[in-house]
């Protein structure tokens, strides 16, 4: 997944020249996520089995947190399991941008006089 712009400072110096390459080691290049209770067969530049679309793994944090970048925190992830991980945090993260945008001010938090 592309890192957002607001979030580059939360990954430490070393992640793409030390931390993806070691987990991509040790995926062999295969998604590390678990799809009807096997490994997902995905495979690094291949077709996607399900999908058809050519997969580019990326590095999936289990607990969303970009500075916890110890290894049993990371997986390997094709685009599908990686969205599938993703989404409620990701939907909650849009619904909240969305409110931001629009609110000058929630009416229930405002002082009576």
């Amino acid at each position: 997944m592309p890192i957002r712009p607001e979030n580059k400072a939360r990954y430490p110096a070393n992640w793409s020249s030390e931390i993806v390459p070691a987990v991509r080691a040790r995926s062999g290049g295969r998604c590390e996520f678990e799809v009807d209770g096997g490994r997902c067969p995905a495979l690094q530049g291949e077709p996607h089995p399900i999908t058809g679309s050519k997969v580019v793994l990326t590095v999936a944090h289990l607990d969303h947190q970009p500075e916890n970048c110890d290894m049993a925190n990371l997986k390997d992830a094709c685009q599908r399991c990686h969205n599938r991980y993703d989404m409620p945090m990701r939907r909650a993260g849009m619904q909240a941008r969305a409110h931001a945008s629009r609110a000058v001010g929630d009416l229930f938090e405002r002082e009576t006089p």
